[in-house]
């Protein structure tokens, strides 16, 4: 391990993750919000999905895709904090490089599953809304099933030159990562070579996924204020935009630490690194722990579920 540094090597066994770097001596502190973070995270995912599968009244559209939101929230959360929190506690640095490259796909293919999945999940919004009318009708089983299936299959296509770009890169630097994951910029970073095709397309990644998305988010949103200024009364509207709150916090929970440390890692190269990673690791806990609280609080359904349940434990 100590020549990991500085010999030549093509294709190396293993990386090394140093979790914080300049923060090691608080690990174990920084570990305890982050486990619980994760915990809640867990729970919070998977009583969401406990309470769709178990609740007939919530058999439709908008939860069928909160439990895909859910599901993917898992999986993104779980593909990073296990292996960090191992780092914290029993210093487990190392990760082979197969490894590094899959959990590099799995981090940003899940990143654009969420995001289209709130694409669709504002679909739903709009249709409930403008046309209330023709909502089952317009969103049949079979149309939430092909509109996961596009979402999959998106976000598999996107992420999929990730891992290949970082694998045809010759490694002769160092297998040192200052990072808690194999993020696809902090990999490639430790090619000897031009990784202008890297970065160029991680942005494009970043900017269609965010500028596409956010443009059908706006569109749909467009559209459902119109039909909501032209209720009648401002009881009506207020109501009608309440059923519309869940969703803007689940998007703005994403998008905004998504860009904002997308950016930073790019273009900010005088910030600390400790504290591009503690940002970075914002966006790969607060969004998954956050949905399903923001979604069993404001979801009147699953609300009065989880009260029900609560009620049953005690008589």
């Amino acid at each position: 391990m100590s020549d990991s540094n500085t010999t030549n090597f093509t294709n190396p066994s293993t990386f090394i993750l140093l979790g914080i770097p300049g923060l090691g001596a608080a690990h174990i502190w920084i570990s305890i919000p982050f486990c619980a973070m994760y915990t809640i995270t867990v729970l919070g995912n998977f009583t969401i999905l406990f309470i769709v599968k178990k609740e007939p009244s919530l058999h439709g559209p908008m939860f069928y895709f909160l439990s895909m939101l859910a599901i993917t929230d898992l999986v993104m959360s779980t593909s990073t904090i296990p292996k960090m929190l191992s780092i914290f506690w029993f210093n487990s640095r190392e990760i082979s490089f197969s490894a590094c490259l899959t959990q590099m796909y799995f981090i940003h293919c899940f990143s654009v599953m969420e995001s289209g999945i709130l694409v669709a999940m504002a679909f739903d919004r709009y249709v409930a809304i403008c046309n209330p009318l023709r909502y089952s009708a317009t969103l049949t089983n079979s149309v939430v099933s092909k509109l996961g299936l596009a979402v999959v299959l998106r976000s598999g296509i996107l992420a999929l030159p990730y891992p290949f770009l970082a694998r045809r890169w010759p490694y002769c630097r160092t297998n040192i990562i200052p990072h808690f994951y194999c993020g696809h910029i902090a990999v490639v970073k430790l090619a000897c070579t031009d990784i202008r095709i890297n970065s160029y397309y991680g942005l494009f990644n970043l900017f269609s996924m965010i500028g596409m998305d956010g443009f059908f988010i706006a569109m749909s949103y467009t559209l459902i204020l119109r039909a909501i200024f032209r209720l009648p009364t401002k009881d009506a509207r207020l109501k009608t935009f309440a059923t519309c709150i869940s969703h803007l916090c689940a998007i703005s929970a994403l998008y905004i630490p998504d860009l904002f440390s997308s950016l930073i890692q790019r273009f900010c190269h005088n910030v600390p690194l400790h504290f591009l990673i503690l940002i970075t690791s914002v966006y790969q806990l607060v969004p998954p722990m956050i949905h399903p609280i923001i979604y069993g609080v404001r979801t009147k359904q699953i609300r009065g579920r989880l009260l029900q349940l609560f009620t049953h434990k005690e008589t």
